[in-house]
């Protein structure tokens, strides 16, 4: 049975996921608040709540036997002091609702429930509550798992076109040694550990460059970002010490491991005290160049037995990743526009919002997945 899923039906839902406050950090998120009204809006579901710690909840409901899993974070970033009214509350203007998470990504999951509500049959939901901490384990959580499912559908904002690739992330902490000493001494050039962080970054700064040539679905070179540097204790003291942070986001198909080992050879023997990988996000998809490229026609051919439009590879990194390591057939698929994410008076248009359950309703009342 299948029944016309309303604009109206998926903004009341969004009304309310957009009153719980799931800002993270703080990760103060648990198994009650947004979960218990997940829980009432899916009667008809087996539902499984799951507390992994520090804020990382997973909901899994599961109507009939499918082997198709829809998912969708339900934690945002902190709202900042730029907002104009309160994040909290949804604002819903001639085109579009504004509020936190709106676009990233509660959106989807409005459009999940009242997908869900206008259909009968096979449906499964994951809904999380750690992609935005950089620690998470809630979809490690349900990969360990007997899970049975064979492709997934990760909601991020997409524009509602189905993204089969994307960069993978990689986030690092690096401390340098120096000699302390004064200024004007003749070893000041060599023995200051700043030094070393500025001969590093040019290096490193010149190999980015090097990689602007490597190409796969669509996307090309390396992003790399030095994010912080900090060092030094004043302008005529040599620094003994200094931290780096930086990121990269390499192509699928790019070994992160052998980036982190050409990264981290940069500068003389000795003046890195500490290198550490302080978060990794495979590309999508995952696996070496024919691997990566054999999954992405998988993906391709997904998006089309579902009738959803296929877009551009993007740079920006999704859980579909985790999913996809994890051997599933993933793709990207969400309403709105990765520009509005994170943003004050965060917004989704409401035609997104219409599409995007409009095709979900049609998908679950397709036949049996």
């Amino acid at each position: 049975m299948l029944s016309d899923v309303t604009l109206s039906d998926v903004l009341r839902h969004l009304e309310a996921l957009v009153s719980f406050d799931t800002r993270n950090p703080p990760r103060a998120i648990g198994t009650g608040g947004i979960f218990d009204y997940l829980r009432a809006q899916l009667p008809d579901f087996r539902v499984e709540v799951t507390d992994f710690g520090d804020g990382a909840v997973s909901l899994l409901a599961v109507r009939g036997n499918p082997t198709r899993l829809f998912n969708v974070h339900m934690d945002t970033v902190p709202s900042s002091p730029a907002w104009t009214a309160d994040p909290h509350t949804l604002r819903v203007t001639a085109d579009r609702a504004i509020g936190l998470g709106s676009c990233d990504i509660k959106g989807a999951a409005a459009g999940l429930l009242a997908a869900a509500s206008a259909t009968q049959g096979d449906a499964a939901f994951l809904f999380s509550s750690d992609e935005e901490a950089n620690d998470a384990r809630c979809i490690a959580g349900f990969l360990a798992s007997s899970h049975g499912f064979k492709d997934v559908i990760v909601a991020e904002p997409t524009k509602c076109e189905a993204v089969l690739a994307h960069r993978g992330i990689s986030s690092v902490l690096m401390k340098f040694r120096g000699s302390a000493g004064h200024a004007s001494g003749a070893n000041a050039m060599h023995a200051s550990a700043l030094h070393h962080v500025m001969r590093w970054g040019d290096a490193a700064l010149d190999f980015v460059e090097s990689q602007s040539h490597q190409r796969f679905g669509g996307l090309t070179g390396l992003r790399f970002n030095i994010g912080r540097v900090e060092g030094g204790i004043k302008a005529n003291m040599i620094a003994p010490t200094a931290e780096v942070r930086f990121g990269f986001r390499p192509l699928p198909s790019m070994s992160i491991d052998a980036l982190h080992e050409r990264l981290g050879t940069l500068c003389a023997p000795g003046a890195i005290e500490r290198y550490e990988e302080t978060f990794r996000g495979d590309a999508l998809p995952s696996g070496d160049v024919a691997t990566a490229e054999d999954r992405r026609l998988e993906a391709r051919d997904l998006a089309d037995a579902l009738g959803l439009p296929i877009g551009n590879a993007v740079d920006f990194w999704t859980e579909a990743a985790l999913f996809s390591a994890g051997g599933l057939n993933a793709i990207v698929y969400g309403p709105g526009d990765i520009a509005q994410a994170h943003t004050a008076d965060e917004w989704v248009a409401l035609d997104q919002l219409q599409r995007y359950a409009s095709n979900v309703t049609r998908i679950l009342g397709e036949a049996k997945q």
